[in-house]
């Protein structure tokens, strides 16, 4: 049964929580309470120590109140993950630092379901667009590179037709590990690798960012709906916690993911329209061969 917090305890914790995201620090990591009690226990001798040398009075009751609230401030700070890209004004050395914290990751299950690499993303690290897609499919685990098979040549094509070079935009995805059968990731895989994936587009600070398909937009926009209600409109996009004066955040569109067009194709008009759109936005214009 799910337990009921205190007014004041929830007040606290959400105040807690308010002043860390203003801090820029928006992941937060759940960790099993064993040792909290010997360290309840520890602090409320220390404080009782204290309490005795200082002369001052002071109740058992208000001391172990004391040190459990020294207790829960100790226990949040010890598993806050640190952002060490923070302050970090060259996107290049951010993103170098943002891969060496994911390190070889092992924070889901997919590391154990037969991928063979981490596919960070690629590409330009001071681009104006960044692509968010679903997750890497046989060709990008093999590589180590986000959309390098089929999909990665329409999409390519797609970004050619916008009049810009693949070298030009920088494209990552949801999970950074391939979903065993490619198949769609699961809530617990895309919550837990996302937060990296909003760390790499607060370090680009794009002007766009397009989400290919539904589940990139619901994993950016934390919304689930049908692709014809979500596309044909800007989003105001910024990662969560991101603290930034000097960037306001994004306009994020969403079209359909490139494998749905290779299995579609009649709907490839429309996602022109989308990316027409994004043009605009960025003032591009489209490459001769589709003019």
């Amino acid at each position: 049964m799910p337990r009921t917090l205190d007014p004041k305890l929830r007040k606290a914790l959400a105040d807690r929580i308010r002043f860390y995201n203003e801090m820029g620090v928006y992941d937060f990591y759940r960790r099993e309470p064993s040792g909290l009690a010997s360290s309840l226990s520890e602090l409320v001798e220390t404080v009782e120590e204290e309490q005795q040398e200082s002369g001052d009075e002071m109740s058992p009751r208000k001391a172990t109140a004391v040190a459990k609230a020294h207790a829960v401030e100790k226990s949040i700070l010890e598993v806050l993950p640190s952002r060490p890209e923070l302050g970090v004004s060259d996107p290049v050395k951010a993103l170098r630092l943002i891969r060496e914290d994911l390190g070889d990751c092992t924070r889901c299950a997919l590391h154990k379901q037969g991928r063979k690499q981490i596919v960070f993303g690629v590409g330009n690290p001071n681009a104006e667009l960044l692509f968010v897609g679903e997750g890497p499919g046989a060709d990008e685990d093999e590589q180590g590179e986000p959309f390098v098979g089929r999909s990665g040549q329409l999409l390519t094509n797609m970004i050619k037709a916008m009049g810009l070079s693949r070298e030009q935009v920088y494209i990552a995805n949801i999970v950074k590990c391939r979903p065993p059968g490619n198949r769609a990731p699961e809530r617990e895989e895309s919550e837990t690798c996302s937060p990296f994936l909003m760390r790499q587009i607060a370090a680009i600070k794009p002007k766009v960012v397009v989400a290919l398909g539904a589940t990139a937009a619901k994993g950016l926009l934390a919304m689930s709906a049908p692709m014809t209600q979500l596309r044909g409109r800007f989003y105001d996009f910024k990662p969560p916690g991101v603290r930034d004066p000097d960037w306001e955040g994004c306009k994020l569109a969403i079209t359909y993911h490139p494998a749905f067009l290779l299995r579609d194709p009649r709907q490839k008009g429309e996602a022109w329209k989308d990316l027409q759109m994004v043009m605009r936005e960025l003032g591009l214009k489209a490459s001769k061969a589709t003019t």
